[in-house]
């Protein structure tokens, strides 16, 4: 690990320049710019709320800031694991010409995203603020959560971008897992209301790391409740072991990567 920050330190300003040039890329290419980082959440909140609100009549409280965090939360690990699979071969000319420690790809792919979910959060905020959510303490918990939330994901996708490099189709796999992990992680419900039976609730709400990351976000944002704190500490580690071992495998196996791609 010790290797990883040294390199983030030499890396940080191409990192950061790299970022801020993919986020200009993507202003670029949209005709709304800027504006779609906002209008694109929104329109999928408010495409949910119909399903969830109107078809299947949910009556959860603040139902339009209880969709937006689960689609911020989400969006976030989802893109990432989907990007991460064919992050290298898509970087193929940067990976060939120049060393470049690969893990410096996916960070730059996460300061895209992580800039996007910020941008989310902030119109959660708005939200509570029109909705007249109750501020509480536990909103402090926030922070934890989300570091959380971003260490688990950063260890998946460092696995994933390994991986992809040496099963092409990879990528059809994790598109359906992704699907089905969706409807199992309680997006646009409240997984601990609708599922009646404990022992599937708790494998929802607990081995789902997705779904905890979101329920306890829900729980400190807007219902002023504690998060479930024993799993959050537990998927912090699995994290933190997740990346520790996706690091070292990147490093072990960075040579190959320009041979399999040739």
């Amino acid at each position: 690990m010790k290797r990883f920050i040294n390199d983030i330190k030499k890396y940080k300003n191409y990192i950061l320049y790299a970022t801020k040039a993919e986020l200009k890329n993507e202003v670029i290419n949209s005709y709304l710019g800027w504006l779609w980082m906002i209008l694109e959440p929104l329109a999928f909140m408010l495409i949910y709320m119909f399903v969830a609100g109107i078809i299947f009549k949910s009556k959860v409280e603040y139902f339009p800031i209880f969709v937006f965090i689960g689609l911020t939360i989400w969006n976030f690990f989802n893109k990432m694991v989907t990007a991460s699979v064919k992050l290298i071969s898509t970087n193929k000319d940067t990976v060939t010409k120049v060393y470049l420690p690969k893990f410096v790809l996916l960070l730059v792919k996460m300061g895209v995203n992580l800039f996007k979910m910020f941008v989310s959060f902030i119109l959660v905020a708005i939200f509570m603020v029109i909705y007249k959510v109750p501020i509480t303490w536990n909103i402090l918990w926030f922070l934890p959560i989300l570091i959380t939330a971003i260490i688990f994901t950063f260890g998946v996708c460092t696995i994933v971008m390994h991986l992809g490099v040496f099963a092409e189709d990879l990528i059809n796999v994790v598109n359906i897992g992704l699907k089905m992990v969706f409807y199992f992680t309680g997006v646009f419900y409240d997984i601990n209301t609708r599922i009646h039976n404990p022992v599937y609730r708790t494998v929802l709400l607990d081995l789902n790391p997705l779904a905890n990351f979101i329920y306890n976000l829900r729980n400190v944002l807007i219902y002023s409740s504690s998060p479930v704190g024993l799993w959050t500490v537990i998927w912090f580690f699995i994290g933190v072991l997740l990346t520790a071992l996706g690091i070292r495998t990147i490093y072990k196996y960075e040579n190959t990567y320009v041979k399999v791609m040739k």
